[in-house]
């Protein structure tokens, strides 16, 4: 059974920093750095993707929205994902979720699609207030 668990959130101001985290578990993790991503929905919008990182180079992807203001890294233990969020706004407030795909590689994927990803966490509040 994979379970992604997310911690991290809460409420920041405007201009600040929150950093998340997600630990996959389960077999199919076990010592292998699978591609995982971030996500996030906002009341009333639909799931969109914030970041991502492959598995065989450690590879990131990042929306425009985020660029330069967020980083993706891995842990040493290359089943932790991290979101380090700065210069935060209030249109970043949403519930940021971590996914993961169970193919070692996004081979053909789009990995900014929701479709994409197999596994997904419970999902952690940020909210930015002005």
């Amino acid at each position: 059974q994979v379970k992604l668990v997310e911690s991290g959130g809460g409420l920041v101001q405007a201009g600040g920093s929150l950093s998340l985290s997600c630990a996959a578990s389960g077999r199919t993790f076990s010592n292998y750095p699978y591609p995982m991503s971030w996500f996030r929905q906002a009341p009333g919008k639909e799931r969109e993707f914030v970041a991502a990182v492959s598995s065989s180079v450690g590879s990131t992807f990042y929306a425009d929205s985020v660029k330069g203001r967020f980083t993706i890294s891995r842990g040493s233990a290359m089943t932790t994902v991290y979101l380090q969020m700065s210069k935060l706004q209030p249109e970043d407030t949403a519930v940021y979720y971590c996914a993961a795909i169970r193919a070692p590689h996004y081979g053909a994927r789009n990995y900014d699609t929701a479709q994409t990803y197999d596994y997904w966490g419970q999902g952690t509040q940020v909210t930015v207030s002005f």
